[in-house]
């Protein structure tokens, strides 16, 4: 097939290099990232989806596929290859009556939420409201909700794909139930989503915010943090970061600057509730900041949206974890200490609760024994400083890797090589080279954390 063809069979947007928009249309969230693919398709509808894997497949392209090209090892896009861009497929249909909504893979968290939040209700998703849906929800998806309602793939029901052959299916439980178990946590590596259906629940008000302690109190606050989440009610969540307080009127001036760290709330509790279990844990140590209280869902889920815009510079590690130990703790304070001013960050999502109801062989997502995901990440708006918050980001990742489960959330990983992909599915690896031997025997779909057919 020509690329005239291509624009022939088309309805959405063709993009070579040179035409208007290519170089636009080829950024992607991480601004480390500069690739130069032969085309983009920027898909519209299904129809478009089919004629782009087609023609990809036929020319013996090199392919990736965008959703909302937030992943942070650039999977979205790919030099003198094809992207299939998905941005434009961004509606959204609530059944308020079934609690479901149905999402396509354009679409970021803070268009599903918008849609969802006029009927009272929500669906696990990130923590940022501009990440892509698609790519979180086939990582897992962790996030604020995790521990009331479980991960993404938890609350998924079904799936309509585009093949590596071009066919179009729909996967869930009953149909194709072997490619939906691999979709819920094995990435992109099986075929173009074009349409998630989601389980809703009744969320529109939480109680949320954040609690800061200065970063020398961070060991204490820490073992406290542990210990108080995982026997916490599972609908009182809060995430543990290490953060450099942003200079924006949202914290206050003195604070400016300062290395902290700090908890991120978000209860679906009722206020009263929500305020009496986690006092205790807010009055460890002595808190600078304790900013609290209750907020709509979805102004949680953008609060820090206006600090990572697109095109900073990131660098990712990751990892899971069962227990932080002592020597854990002191190990993460060190390198937290040497964190670099700005916007370089370290978060701990507890992922215990509802997602321990799911066991580690029901999903492709393994990791069902871990209580924490940590994600290091090396963030700055220059160019010039990416060499320097990667170091700090490997750095850091080389000091506490030893007292880790193993494994990583694909989603926090960047191009790590086979065998980290490996330590990431465990068990569920071999049964996943299979599917996708039964699905992709060619590998087509590899611009991802790629499970090579069996």
């Amino acid at each position: 097939m020509s690329v005239d063809t291509l624009r022939a069979r088309f309805r959405g947007q063709i993009l070579l290099p040179g035409d208007n928009g290519y170089d636009e249309a080829r950024k992607v969230y991480n601004g480390m990232i500069d690739r130069r693919p032969q085309v983009i398709a920027r898909c519209v509808d299904t129809a478009d989806v089919i004629a782009a894997v087609e023609y990809g497949r036929e020319n013996k392209l090199l392919t990736a596929v965008r959703g909302g090209g937030h992943n942070g090892g650039g999977l979205g896009v790919c030099d003198d290859g094809l992207v299939i861009d998905l941005s434009r497929m961004r509606s959204t249909r609530v059944n308020p009556a079934a609690r479901t909504v149905r999402v396509e893979p354009g679409c970021t968290g803070g268009d599903m939420d918008h849609a969802t939040h006029a009927f009272g209700m929500a669906t696990p998703g990130g923590t940022v409201s501009t990440t892509g849906v698609a790519g979180l929800t086939l990582g897992g998806g962790i996030g604020h909700l995790t521990r009331p309602y479980g991960l993404a793939i938890d609350n998924l029901l079904s799936v309509d794909m585009v093949l590596a052959d071009g066919r179009f299916v729909t996967a869930d439980k009953k149909r194709h139930p072997d490619l939906f178990w691999a979709v819920r946590g094995g990435g992109g590596n099986f075929g173009v989503v074009t349409s998630f259906e989601f389980r809703l629940h009744p969320v529109k008000m939480v109680t949320a915010g954040p609690t800061f302690w200065p970063i020398e109190q961070a060991r204490e606050v820490m073992e406290a943090y542990q210990k108080f989440i995982l026997s916490a009610p599972k609908d009182i969540s809060g995430f543990f970061a290490f953060l450099t307080v942003p200079p924006v009127p949202l914290f206050p001036p003195e604070l400016h600057g300062k290395k902290v760290c700090a908890v991120i709330w978000c209860s679906t509790a009722a206020p009263q509730k929500a305020d009496k279990a986690t006092k205790a844990m807010r009055k460890v140590g002595k808190p600078v900041l304790d900013h609290v209280g209750p907020m709509p869902f979805p102004v949680l889920q953008s609060l820090f949206d206006p600090l990572l815009p697109p095109g900073l510079q990131w660098y990712w590690r990751a990892d899971f974890v069962k227990e932080f130990s002592r020597e854990a703790i002191a190990a993460h304070y060190a390198q937290a200490s040497k964190m670099p001013a700005g916007l370089s960050q370290v978060h701990i999502y507890p992922i215990d609760a509802a997602a321990h109801k799911v066991k580690p062989r029901d999903t492709a997502f393994s990791y069902r024994d871990a209580n924490f995901a940590l994600v290091i990440v090396g963030v700055d708006p220059q160019p010039a400083n990416a060499p320097m918050v990667t170091k700090w980001c490997k750095d850091y990742f080389d000091a506490v890797h030893a007292f880790s489960s193993g494994g990583a959330y694909v989603n926090f990983m960047m191009d790590e090589g086979q065998e980290r992909v490996k330590a990431s599915f465990r068990a569920n690896y071999d049964r996943l080279a299979r599917i996708k031997k039964k699905y992709d025997p060619d590998n087509f779909f590899r611009v991802n954390q790629n499970i090579r057919p069996a």
